[in-house]
């Protein structure tokens, strides 16, 4: 199966991208290095892919540029390209808007025009809002302009569904981490801080829990979901136990061997209070189910902040 990614530069994408060919897939990728973080973060993403047969990359904009050649010799879609961040999208609601629901629009139009056999939807357990706690049907009352951005683009998605006959599942990711997180994310943020002896910043009091999902989970869900969920259905994608703030800089310092120096600020506007992944649905339907939990997955995580340095 030849499999389009968008977004295949991102902490995720890459990730993907390795696992598809890893089962004999071809990946096309798709990204448009929008700058929300340092480029060159990406690229090293990219650097193992570039190597491998059977992928190819190319740098589009999928809110202002077509997409169809790309598009159209494709089987299926997972579309992971958004904006992501809960805080900073307070401040540019345009691109937000424009990232991740033109982009997502002008995908599906592609989906429709390329009778594309397959869209994987990645959205995110903050569609749910302050406590996203339940199962799939549980309220939808985002928090976040990105919150309220990424409903919108489910909403999306399942119009196309229900009136362009676009075969599509929604996945529901839950706070992912590990290897290649992103640099904005608070797992890197204190790893980062342990390994050059800085105070950790935890805003709120650092009891808000999350139930995290290891990259390489989230990778598997996806794959299980694009040959297995039931077109129009969403699903929650999540690791199997919760861990608090504090409870995760614990573990991440002990990996460190040493004792962390926590600075408290004021909780954040937009900001979950809990997050704890029902995603018995995922189970029942494709056999999702979560390998790895928040103390082997923290640890991994910190390995690669080391390796990285050592380079």
């Amino acid at each position: 199966m030849k499999v389009l990614v968008t977004g295949i530069a991102g902490f995720i994408g890459s990730r993907l991208g390795e696992h598809l060919i890893a089962n004999h897939h071809e990946v096309v990728g798709v990204d448009s290095f929008v700058p929300y973080y340092d480029r060159t973060v990406k690229e090293r993403n990219l650097d193992r892919l570039r190597e491998l047969p059977g992928f190819a990359f190319h740098e589009l904009d999928l809110r202002t540029e077509g997409i169809d050649d790309v598009i159209a010799p494709c089987d299926a879609v997972v579309h992971l390209a958004a904006m992501p961040g809960l805080t900073k999208s307070w401040a540019d609601v345009d691109l937000y808007s424009s990232c991740n629901i033109v982009g997502t629009a002008r995908v599906l139009d592609a989906c429709e025009r390329n009778q594309t056999g397959r869209l994987v939807h990645i959205s995110t357990s903050s569609v749910y809002g302050r406590m996203a706690t339940g199962d799939e049907t549980s309220p939808l009352q985002p928090i976040s302009p990105y919150g309220v951005t990424k409903l919108a683009a489910e909403h999306l998605v399942q119009s196309y569904v229900s009136e362009r006959s676009v075969e599509a599942v929604v996945l529901r990711y839950y706070s992912v981490y590990g290897p290649r997180q992103r640099p904005d994310m608070a797992y890197h943020l204190f790893s980062e801080a342990l390994l050059d002896g800085d105070p950790i910043t935890v805003y709120g009091d650092g009891q808000q829990s999350r139930s995290n999902t290891f990259v390489d989970d989230c990778v598997h869900g996806t794959l299980q979901a694009l040959l297995g969920a039931t077109p129009g259905e969403t699903y929650n994608i999540g690791g199997g136990e919760a861990i608090s703030v504090l409870e995760a800089i614990e573990v991440l310092a002990d990996a460190a061997g040493v004792d962390p120096v926590i600075e408290f600020k004021e909780a954040r506007s937009g900001d979950q209070r809990i997050t704890k992944a029902d995603f018995s649905k995922a189970a029942r339907t494709f056999d999702y189910e979560p390998r790895v939990g928040p103390d082997a997955g923290l640890r991994a995580q910190f390995a690669w902040h080391q390796q990285r340095r050592q380079r």
